[in-house]
C-alpha cells in the first residue's frame, strides 16, 4: 500500500553535517536507483576534498507480480525499494567545496531527483 506523505518534516528539515544541503520542497517516494545515481554525481563533483552526507536511506519494499498472472497465489517478489521523503527534508549534504562548487553541484544533482528540491546554505 502506498502511504500518502503529507506532513512536513521536523527533524530533518535542517543542516546538521554540512554547509551546503538540498531540501525537498515536495512529498514523493524516492528508489534506491535514484539515490544512488544522484550520489554518484554529486561525488563526482566533489572530488578528494569535499565530505558528503546522505540523510535519506530506502526502507521500504515495493513488490509487484509479474505480468499475465492470474489473482491469487500470495504477494509479488520484491522489485525495488523506496525511501519516503517528507516535504522540507534535507536530502543530502555536502561541505569541504566553495559555495559556487557546491551550488553547480547541487543544481545538477536536484535535476535528477522526480520532486522539486532547492538548494540551503548554513
Amino acid at each position: 500500500m502506498k502511504n500518502n506523505i503529507k506532513r512536513i518534516a521536523q527533524r530533518t528539515s535542517k543542516l546538521r553535517y554540512g554547509s551546503f544541503g538540498l531540501k525537498s520542497l515536495d512529498s514523493a517516494r524516492i528508489t534506491a536507483q535514484q539515490i544512488e545515481t544522484i550520489r554518484q554525481t554529486i561525488q563526482r563533483g566533489i572530488k578528494p576534498k569535499g565530505k558528503l552526507w546522505i540523510r535519506i536511506f530506502p526502507q521500504i519494499p515495493v513488490s509487484s507480480k509479474p505480468a499475465e498472472v492470474r489473482m491469487g497465489k500470495g504477494k509479488g517478489n520484491i522489485k525495488y525499494w523506496v525511501c519516503p521523503v517528507k516535504k522540507g527534508q534535507i536530502l543530502y549534504e555536502i561541505d569541504g567545496v566553495p559555495k559556487i562548487v557546491a551550488l553547480k553541484i547541487l543544481k545538477s544533482a536536484g535535476n535528477k531527483l522526480p520532486l522539486n528540491v532547492s538548494i540551503v546554505s548554513y
